[in-house]
C-alpha cells in the first residue's frame, strides 16, 4: 500500500456564511492509496469550527504507516488504529477511509454502493443549500438551484422570515432549515417553527446549542415537523445520545471519520428509530459521492457540496430529477478530470 496526499483550496461560488461565520474557501487534503495498480481517492474537507487544517492533517498522515492496510480490509481495525494515532482529526480520517473503500470496490469489481447494501432505487432527493447573504444576493442564489427538488436554507439570525419569503418569491419547492444553534429562546424558536411549517419547511436542523440538551428535546416534543441533531452529533457514540433530544441525526463523512462508521451510526440510528439525514461539508466530488453511496439508506439527503464551489478538481457527479445516480462503475465512481 502506498499513501500519498495534495494539500487544496477549495473556492466557493459565494461567501458561505451561516448563524455565526462566514468563509469564501475550505482547506482539503486530496488522499490516495494504491495497491495492485489500483487507486483509491479520499477526502478531507477540513471546514473552520472542526478545528483541522493543512498543517494537522498533514501531521497525521505523516504518522500513518500504510502497510498496516491490509486487503481485504478490516474497517472497525483501520478506524481503531486510526483513533490510537491520535484523538479527533475526523476529516483526515475518513479521508483514509473513503480513499479506502473506493480501493477495495476496484479490487473488488464493485461499486461502493452495492458493497454497503444500498439499492439506487431508493435514492432521495439531494438538496440545495443556500448560506445567508443580502437579500439580493440571496435571490440570486435561490435562482440557481433551479435544477434541485428542495432548497436547503442557513437561518439563526434576525432576518430569518425574510429569507424564507425571498425563497417563497421566487420558487415553492421544499425547503430544509439549518438554524446552526443560532436560536436561543425555546418558545421563541417553536412559533417560528410553526410558521417554517406553513411555508413548506419540511425538517430544521441543529436549532438551539448542542449543549442545550433541554431546550433541543423540549423543542422536539412540541415541534410539528422533524428536528435533526447536526453538531450535536459527531460520531457513533454520540447517535445514543441523540434519542430522546431530537426526531433524527445529521450523518457526515468528515465527522464520522469516514463510511464505515457513517454506515454504522446509520443502522444504530434505524434501532433507536431516529431518522437519518446524511450530509456534507464543502467538498469535492470525491467525498460527496461517497456520502451518495449511502444515501438511498437514509431519509434525506443534503449533498451538493461539488455545486456550490468553482474549482471542483473532478467531473461533477451525475444527477437527475435531484437525485443522484448510482451506476456500476467500480468504487466511488470518481471520474478524473
Amino acid at each position: 500500500m502506498k499513501l500519498t496526499w495534495q494539500p487544496f483550496e477549495l473556492l466557493l461560488k459565494h461567501p458561505f456564511t451561516i448563524a455565526k461565520f462566514s468563509r469564501t474557501s475550505t482547506p482539503i487534503m486530496l488522499v490516495q492509496i494504491s495497491h495492485e495498480g489500483h487507486t483509491g481517492y479520499g477526502e478531507a474537507s477540513m471546514v473552520p469550527y472542526m478545528g483541522e487544517s493543512h498543517e494537522s492533517a498533514t501531521a497525521f498522515l505523516n504518522k500513518v504507516e500504510a502497510g498496516k492496510f491490509k486487503f481485504p480490509f478490516n474497517f472497525q481495525e483501520i478506524i481503531n488504529y486510526l483513533d490510537d494515532i491520535a484523538p479527533g482529526n475526523p476529516a483526515v480520517k475518513a479521508a483514509i477511509d473513503i480513499a479506502l473503500h473506493d480501493l477495495e470496490g476496484k479490487l473488488l469489481g464493485k461499486p461502493c454502493w452495492q458493497l454497503l447494501g444500498s439499492k439506487p432505487g431508493l435514492m432521495p432527493v439531494t438538496s440545495y443549500t443556500i448560506g445567508i447573504d443580502t437579500p439580493d444576493v440571496f435571490r440570486e442564489k435561490v435562482q440557481e438551484a433551479a435544477n434541485f427538488k428542495v432548497i436547503k436554507v442557513k437561518l439563526g439570525r434576525d432576518n430569518d422570515k425574510e429569507l424564507i419569503n425571498i425563497i417563497r418569491s421566487v420558487t415553492d419547492v421544499p425547503i430544509y432549515v439549518d438554524a446552526n444553534q443560532g436560536w436561543t429562546d425555546r418558545q421563541q424558536s417553536l412559533d417560528t417553527i410553526y410558521w417554517l411549517q406553513q411555508q413548506g419547511v419540511q425538517l430544521v436542523e441543529q436549532p438551539m446549542l448542542k449543549t442545550d440538551i433541554d431546550g433541543n428535546a423540549w423543542l422536539t416534543q412540541h415541534s410539528p415537523i422533524p428536528i435533526i441533531g447536526d453538531e450535536a452529533v459527531q460520531r457513533l457514540a454520540d447517535v445514543d445520545k441523540a434519542k430522546d433530544v431530537y426526531h433524527g441525526i445529521n450523518i457526515k463523512l468528515m465527522k464520522s471519520a469516514g463510511m464505515f462508521e457513517a454506515k454504522q451510526m446509520l443502522d444504530r440510528a434505524r434501532e433507536l428509530g431516529l431518522k437519518v439525514l446524511i450530509g456534507c461539508m464543502s467538498e469535492t466530488s470525491c467525498a460527496s459521492l461517497a456520502a451518495a453511496a449511502l444515501a438511498p439508506q437514509c431519509d434525506w439527503a443534503d449533498i451538493d457540496g461539488p455545486f456550490l464551489t468553482t474549482n471542483n478538481p473532478y467531473a461533477p457527479p451525475a444527477i437527475i430529477n435531484g437525485e443522484y445516480v448510482l451506476n456500476s462503475d467500480l468504487g466511488l465512481g470518481l471520474k478524473i478530470k
